[in-house]
């Protein structure tokens, strides 16, 4: 049996939302097995309706970020963090924010995971559960799509393709350990090129964004005085969007994905295809049907 875990304690920072530019602070906390990741909005009223389920049914928008709602309230920008959670193992927390967005931090993952690994991680009297692919299943056309098949472990190839000097085609695979995560995508910036900036900004998005978060690729190479921190980080980062979109179904996924030219809406889309498909996935480690949903609701 491999177990659930959580945090060992609670564990807090501060910034800025890339999007809103505003001010938020964060708190992880520990949370009971079978809870799932769940964001708990701390400015709002004490209630249920400040509460969503990290699950890929709770996905409302995916603009530029993946945004999660239960119909009264939202939070944006939850796959960095997402992607951290997945690669240090953590089943159940609450993340607790003052605000709309989750912080961008450096634009990576890795913030997150050092929190994560500040706070501790320990291990839960309940087995660990997981998504295992039957079959494959695919999205898209011969340009752009994403596809997951059955695997014993999950494993995630992404291709990125850019009408851009500086970007061009760039593959990056990955198969996940808490170190490979650490080292291989928790590090890889978000990213835009230099002659999107001023549309990002004119669809009310990258308010909160600068050289500090976000590596701008102008035509002669990034603009930013640090540089790249991978030569193929643009790949890597769009890997851990993936990443954290895909712990959206509620559990780790048992399944290789392949995926080219795609954003968080066809991370998203593929999600649904595949849980919306009984006898495409069943879960495992728990005694449970097919059909059943990953993630236990909060009491």
């Amino acid at each position: 049996m491999i177990p659930q875990q959580t945090l060992k304690s609670s564990i807090n920072c501060t910034g800025i939302g890339v999007h809103s530019n505003r001010k938020v602070h964060m708190e992880l906390h520990p949370a009971a097995p079978g809870t799932g990741i769940v964001f708990c909005r701390s400015d709002l009223p004490s209630g249920s309706t400040r509460m969503i389920e990290a699950i890929h049914t709770n996905i409302i928008d995916t603009r530029l970020c993946t945004t999660i709602g239960n119909g009264r309230t939202s939070v944006r920008t939850i796959e960095h963090l997402m992607a951290a959670l997945a690669g240090c193992g953590i089943d159940n927390a609450v993340v607790e924010l003052d605000g709309d967005e989750v912080p961008v931090m450096d634009g990576s993952a890795a913030p997150f995971v050092f929190l994560i690994e500040c706070a501790g991680i320990v291990e839960q009297c309940a087995p660990r559960r997981a998504i295992e692919v039957l079959r494959p299943v695919k999205l898209g056309d011969e340009d752009r799509w994403i596809s997951v098949a059955p695997a014993e472990s999950f494993s995630l190839r992404c291709d990125i393709d850019f009408d851009h000097p500086m970007l061009g085609h760039q593959s990056v695979l990955f198969e996940p350990t808490r170190t490979s995560f650490r080292t291989e995508l928790s590090r890889a910036r978000t990213f835009c090129r230099e002659s999107d900036v001023e549309g990002i900004l004119a669809a009310g998005m990258g308010r909160g964004g600068s050289l500090e978060n976000t590596v701008v690729i102008g035509d002669d190479g990034p603009l930013n005085e640090d540089g790249l921190r991978y030569p193929d980080e643009c790949a890597r980062h769009k890997a851990l969007d993936c990443f954290g979109d895909l712990y959206l179904a509620g559990a780790p996924i048992l399944g290789h994905v392949h995926c080219r030219r795609t954003g968080h809406g066809m991370n998203h889309a593929l999600l649904s295809a595949l849980l919306g498909d009984p006898e495409a996935w069943r879960l495992t480690g728990a005694e449970q049907e097919p059909g059943y949903e990953p993630v236990a609701a909060i009491a």
